[in-house]
């Protein structure tokens, strides 16, 4: 199992067993269905959006951890974001790469991806507690 994969499944199963409840809990938020992916995931790229607007966060949350993963890890970007199990299978809208690429392939063509906009700092904060969990 790879290192990452690992501390994905222990930080999963602790939360669990401890009945912690995770900071990005879809039930916490207000959500939005639409279905104009491509603008509203760079939305979440370049604002502070209000609401989580789906699916177009799952593919802004995978873009992230794809990228963070690949400079953490040295996991192949396109690989991990090919990766079903890359969100730990708790986001019901997430699609891998192979399943949606047209959408992800328009979404990086517009992307100028930065740590300190938009969303981004939330998501990696989550990143943080579970994929780098235990270090």
């Amino acid at each position: 199992m790879k290192d990452w994969k690992a501390r994905q499944a222990a930080y999963h199963a602790y939360t669990s067993m401890m009945n912690i409840e995770h900071t990005d809990d879809l039930n916490k938020f207000e959500t939005v269905i639409s279905s104009d992916i491509v603008k509203n995931a760079l939305r979440h790229f370049k604002e502070h959006v209000n609401e989580w607007i789906y699916p177009a966060k799952s593919y802004a949350v995978a873009i992230c951890y794809a990228k963070w993963l690949e400079r953490d890890y040295g996991e192949d970007f396109y690989a991990a974001l090919d990766d079903e199990d890359l969100l730990f299978g708790n986001d019901p809208y997430f699609k891998p790469y192979y399943e949606s690429k047209s959408e992800y392939d328009a979404i990086l063509a517009e992307l100028d991806f930065k740590e300190d906009m938009g969303m981004v700092p939330d998501i990696h904060e989550y990143y943080k507690e579970e994929m780098l969990y235990g270090l």
